[in-house]
């Protein structure tokens, strides 16, 4: 397709450095925002280990943000440093001194990333880097060299959390780290304000109107001499300066109720000033009212690294305004798509994992409803049966991600952004979807089990055993590559049927689903509510700036 100018909201399954290089044309993007994956919760000894290129590929399993130092590793740093320029002595020093190893192999990733989204980003744009202190001082090095040292604009230092439990050693990490470059010094900002803490307002709006309004009485004297401003108001002499506003002005304000006359006109006008018109104290570099998204919140989704929406909607009118394009080159669950359709732009959202994509389309929908091809593009994802061939080819666990994500259903292990998207130990189990069959009993499970290649009338048994061997399973999904044979639905067939007693219908107990017919619309029979994916809240009103406050 090339690249090309971003006109319509566009999510894209795959690694982000070709979906950049390929689609997006040059200064096109007004935001950028990232949250790179990586296992800071790793001690520094291991992030630090020289791997001598024995570890394979380097690639992200599910959500798992472990790097790896190794051919291709060492490809992309040759290719960086062949250059010569200012990133490429970096670069080599860094080598030198911290060797090649899970860190290295995590900036050279970072740094050829950063170069293409410095190649997209508009003379007005900006970019924020979301980071933790495991690597944010080698980031800002590497985004040094690549935006300039003159474009860095501040460290922005999120206190997510208020303490720590765990606090035995050191101090307790409740802190996170934005970077803040623009492209250049023409770029787009729209102060944020925060609101005044309750000392502030109890001390300086003392008083309160007839209607219930606080305020403050302020003088009106003007900060430097105003000759033209320096006039009598019904009997009230000016201040030695002058007043802060013109005749006309003075009078619109008496109009409006909005002056204070002392009782002696040896005294001094005064205005008052509402505290519902103020906008707030003008926001810092940190932020401490953004809060992490508690275990029960609505918000929540289950991804473990989630952010919470308010964050990424504070970065996005500061640094763009409606119909502006915002990319989030690591979305995840897409919390930075989501608080761009809210406030209205543009968004490109990518991913490497089908889990992310399916969260994504999924919240999309519960959010906004509105469905991917129809309401957005969706770019990557297999769409038929030779794709889903390619990508079974390709990597098998991507594939069973990927399929389970058509029904949608949970990689078994628990939570959406689990780390475990394999299959258990011997359980048989690729994924889970669970249902509410009535309001009394707890959440029924549903088995789903994922091939690629062969299949047999054996695999359709072995389901079965396994739905009946796990808690609250009552059915068992088997997705295949490859058509099913005439045995295997036989035997399906046989096992019978879970009876549904809120509905009182019958369900077959076992349905062989094709990629095939997935990928056409077909559906996983079963009574009730789905309850396999927590629901984003839905939207029904663009933000407004207050609403942060």
């Amino acid at each position: 397709m090339g690249q090309r100018v971003i006109t319509k909201n566009t999510l894209f399954y795959g690694d982000n450095l070709p979906v950049i290089r390929e689609y997006l044309a040059d200064e096109t993007i007004d935001l950028i925002y990232l949250d790179p994956p990586f296992n800071s919760s790793r001690s520094y000894n291991v992030l630090y280990k020289d791997e001598s290129g024995a570890e394979a590929e380097a690639q992200i399993v599910a959500f798992e943000d472990t790097w790896h130092w190794n051919q291709s590793t060492e490809t992309q740093y040759r290719e960086l440093v062949a250059g010569g320029d200012k990133l490429a002595q970096l670069l080599e020093t860094l080598v030198a001194v911290i060797g090649r190893n899970q860190m290295m192999a995590y900036l050279v990733m970072m740094a050829a990333r950063l170069i293409e989204l410095h190649r997209i980003l508009k003379p007005t744009g900006s970019l924020y880097l979301h980071c933790d202190p495991t690597a944010s001082h080698y980031l800002k090095l590497i985004l040094d060299m690549i935006f300039s040292a003159g474009n860095f604009q501040n460290e922005i230092v999120w206190q997510r959390t208020s303490s720590h439990n765990d606090v035995k050693r050191k101090y307790g990490d409740l802190s996170d780290t934005l970077l803040f470059y623009t492209k250049t010094q023409q770029y787009t900002f729209n102060v944020q304000y925060a609101p005044y803490s309750e000392e502030y307002v109890q001390n300086s709006y003392k008083f309160v109107d007839t209607d219930g309004r606080k305020y403050q009485s302020v003088d009106l004297r003007s900060p430097n001499p105003r000759p033209n401003l320096t006039y009598d108001y019904k009997g009230y002499k000016p201040h030695k300066n002058g007043w802060a506003v013109s005749l006309d002005r003075m009078k619109k304000l008496d109009e409006e109720g909005r002056l204070i006359f002392p009782k002696s006109n040896e005294g001094r006008i005064r205005i008052r000033k509402y505290l519902d018109e103020m906008q707030g104290v003008p926001m810092g570099n940190v932020w401490s009212d953004v809060k992490v998204i508690q275990a029960q919140a609505k918000e929540r989704l289950g991804y473990p690294t989630q952010k919470p929406i308010a964050l990424l909607e504070r970065i996005i009118q500061a640094s763009s305004n409606p119909g502006d394009v915002i990319l989030d080159p690591f979305c995840g669950c897409g919390t930075a798509v989501h608080a761009a359709q809210k406030l209205d732009r543009i968004w490109v959202g990518i991913d490497i994992t089908p889990l992310a994509t399916a969260l994504i389309k999924s919240r999309l929908y519960d959010a906004f409803k509105i469905e991917a091809k129809k309401d957005y593009d969706l770019i990557g994802e297999p769409t038929t049966l030779s794709d889903a061939k390619h990508l079974a080819n390709q990597d098998r666990y991507q594939f069973q991600w990927w399929a389970l994500g058509l029904i949608p259903a949970r990689p078994y292990g628990g939570q959406a952004g689990s780390k475990t998207g394999k299959k258990g130990a011997d359980k048989g189990i690729d994924g889970v979807m669970t249902f509410s069959d009535s309001t009394h009993d707890s959440d029924k499970r549903i088995i789903i089990q994922v091939k690629s290649g062969k299949v047999k009338s054996s695999d359709i048994r072995d389901l079965n055993g396994t739905v009946d061997r796990e808690k609250n399973a009552v059915m068992g999904i088997f997705i295949t590559l490859e058509p099913p044979s005439r045995n295997m639905e036989l035997e399906a067939m046989e096992i019978g049927y879970y009876h549904s007693e809120g509905f009182n219908r019958d369900y077959p107990k076992i349905q062989i689903l094709t990629i095939e017919q997935l990928l056409a619309g077909e559906k996983v029979k079963f009574p009730g509510t789905d309850t396999t994916l927590k629901q984003a809240p839905r939207e029904f009103n663009q933000i407004k700036q207050q609403d942060l406050l």
